[in-house]
């Protein structure tokens, strides 16, 4: 079996979605802890890892060579580690669907919920970013009204079973409160969180994970 390291920060939704993924699967991982915000994803070292000098990145060591590969973006990874397993479907259309909510993640939740949540949790909201702040507001709770609705007729967003795209959008739905969105307001939504946080080996996002 491949060895698998990574490197990510675990108070973000992009990394801590990876090592949730690993504690559903029961798949040993080590943890290199990378922050954020310390501008280390910059250097010629990490570059080497990712040229495009962003984290999550997944180590991937083969068990016989000893050979090493480096995949980076977040559901890339999550596809990647989750083939052949009960967490994404084989083919067709079952697995196009979870690649239709991983696409939803990037474009149309992400980069409202966490950008309104980096900008108000780890910024402080500073007076030049209040206008993306508040626009940030209408793009995420447009997101979370699809989500709702979804929810609203199936227990998961694919159906009856959880996959990893359920996994892709708690990571950020679940803090989206940090970013100034009251989740009272989408019962669905609410249930489906309570429902993931149920499942044995629930990994809650501000854990410590040492090597």
């Amino acid at each position: 079996m491949n060895r698998y390291r990574v490197y990510g920060d675990m108070l973000s939704g992009n990394c801590y979605k990876i090592a949730m993924l690993l504690e559903f699967m029961g798949v040993p991982y080590d943890w290199e802890a990378v922050d954020v915000l310390s501008g280390y994803t910059q250097s010629p070292e990490f570059k080497q890892l990712n040229a495009n000098a962003k984290i999550p990145v997944l180590e991937i060591t083969n068990a016989e060579t000893g050979g090493k590969e480096y995949l980076s973006e977040s559901n890339a990874i999550l596809n990647y580690l989750a083939e052949g397993s009960e967490f994404l479907p084989a083919s067709g259309l079952p697995r196009a669907r979870v690649l239709q909510w991983q696409f939803f993640e990037q474009y149309s939740h992400e980069p409202y919920i966490a950008v309104a949540r980096f900008i108000k949790r780890f910024l402080g909201l500073p007076a030049d970013r209040q206008a993306q702040y508040e626009g940030a507001q209408v793009g995420g709770h447009k997101a979370l009204a699809v989500m709702e609705e979804q929810l609203s007729r199936t227990l998961y967003l694919c159906g009856e079973t959880l996959t990893i795209a359920d996994i892709s959008l708690y990571a950020y739905t679940h803090v989206a409160s940090d970013g100034g969105f009251d989740l009272a307001g989408y019962p669905n939504i609410l249930a489906w969180i309570a429902r993931i946080e149920a499942r044995p080996n629930y990994l809650p996002m501000q854990n410590n994970i040492a090597d």
